[in-house]
This record gives structure tokens, sequence and C-alpha cells, in this order.
């Protein structure tokens, strides 16, 4: 499938929406990004299947498969207990060394590269008509940085401040292969995803429709 329009023909540069808060467009090549889809499918096809969340009786638009540890709001455990109850599928090694990759990228230090061990992956997959509403990232015991990856279509990606979920707020778009990494002061801040854009996944990238967005977190929760 071919990309039918561009949004943004010239290259783009990287941004900083808020404070600890770092955009990095293009960061996937198309190969990696085939590889991570490959992936995705797998996990998908695993012990617990793919599903939409149900958060305060309503069912999410996204559909989740996670890895390491279960999210089911608002909680992290070892078995799917809202699915299936299987356990999950181990967090791999190879995402553990691509989120310190990120988040050198992202120019944190060598310090806090070094001990960022991301033990927990949501992989999220947003048809064309899926959103996800402005909220935090507080059910982790830790405050450690999120490494977020997109593949696919391009969204609307709206990062918001950490007080409400009101202004101010920068809309960004995030694109197939785009990094972005939010942690120190705005970790906690309000983030939601207001529109998929169709048609826009990169030809090679292993995804005709939809979007596929993985984040990294680590949880601070032992067995």
């Amino acid at each position: 499938m071919t990309t039918l329009f561009t949004l943004d023909p010239e290259p783009r540069e990287r941004s900083r929406p808020r404070p600890d808060a770092v955009h990095v467009p293009d960061w996937l090549a198309l190969d990696q990004q085939r590889w991570v889809v490959r992936r995705f499918r797998e996990w998908a096809a695993g012990p617990v299947p793919i599903r939409a969340a149900k958060v305060r009786g309503h069912e999410m638009s996204v559909r989740t498969v996670c890895l390491g540890w279960h999210w089911q709001p608002y909680k992290y455990t070892r078995e799917a207990t809202d699915v299936n109850g299987a356990r999950v599928l181990p967090f791999p090694d190879w995402m553990v060394r691509l989120g310190r990759r990120a988040l050198e990228e992202a120019g944190y230090s060598e310090v806090e590269v070094a001990g960022y061990t991301p033990d927990t992956a949501l992989a999220n997959y947003y048809d064309e008509h899926a959103r996800m509403g402005m909220h935090q990232d507080k059910d982790e015991h830790s405050l450690a940085p999120i490494v977020s990856l997109s593949i696919g279509d391009a969204c609307t990606f709206r990062f918001g401040n950490t007080e409400n979920r009101n202004k101010p707020y920068t809309d960004l778009m995030l694109r197939s292969g785009d990094l972005f990494v939010f942690g120190g002061a705005s970790r906690l801040a309000y983030h939601g995803v207001t529109r998929i854009h169709p048609a826009t996944a990169p030809e090679g990238c292993g995804l005709d429709a939809g979007r596929i967005n993985i984040t990294m977190r680590m949880t601070g929760l032992n067995d």
C-alpha cells in the first residue's frame, strides 16, 4: 500500500513540547519497523490474546497486548485475570536494549540510561476510528521515563500538562518510526490520541492500515 498523501513533506526536526519530553522523528528505519510488526503479531497470537480493556465498564477503542506484566485498569498483574487467566509473555531482552538506546537518543544522562530497565510494554493497536482519552500513566510504582514507538498510520498525539486534561497542551503528529520519550518533570503529563490519519502508513513498514504504538515502562514491582 502506498501513502496517498504526505503530511510533512520536509524533513522533520526533533522537538521538546515540555521539559523532559522529546519527540524524535523517523527513529526506526523501515526494516526495523517491519521486524517489530512481526513481533507484534506473534505477541497478539500468544497466550493472552489482544483485547480491548474496559475502563469503568466502557470498552476502549484501542486493543492491547502486554509483555512482562499485564496492565488492566488500574493495576499490573503477571496473569491476565481479566482476559483468560494466562500468564503474559516475558519482557524481551532486546526491548531493554532498545529502551536504553531510546533514552540515550533523547538526551538522558549515562547514569539514567544505564539504570533504565523496563519490565513491561503495552503494545496497542489503533484502527482508524480508535482514540485514546487524556490520561496519566500512573499505575506504575516507578517514575522512570516512558518510551513510546509508533508504526503505521500517523496520529495526532496530544501532550499536556501534569495538573489536568485541559490546556496548555501541544498537538504533535506522530508518524511511523517516530520515538517519543517522557520522564522527569513530564512523567505524569496528561496525554492522549485525538485522531488516526488513515492511508498514511509508509510502504514497507509492515502494516497496511492502522497504528501500532508500543510503550515501555518500569513498573517498580516485584513478583
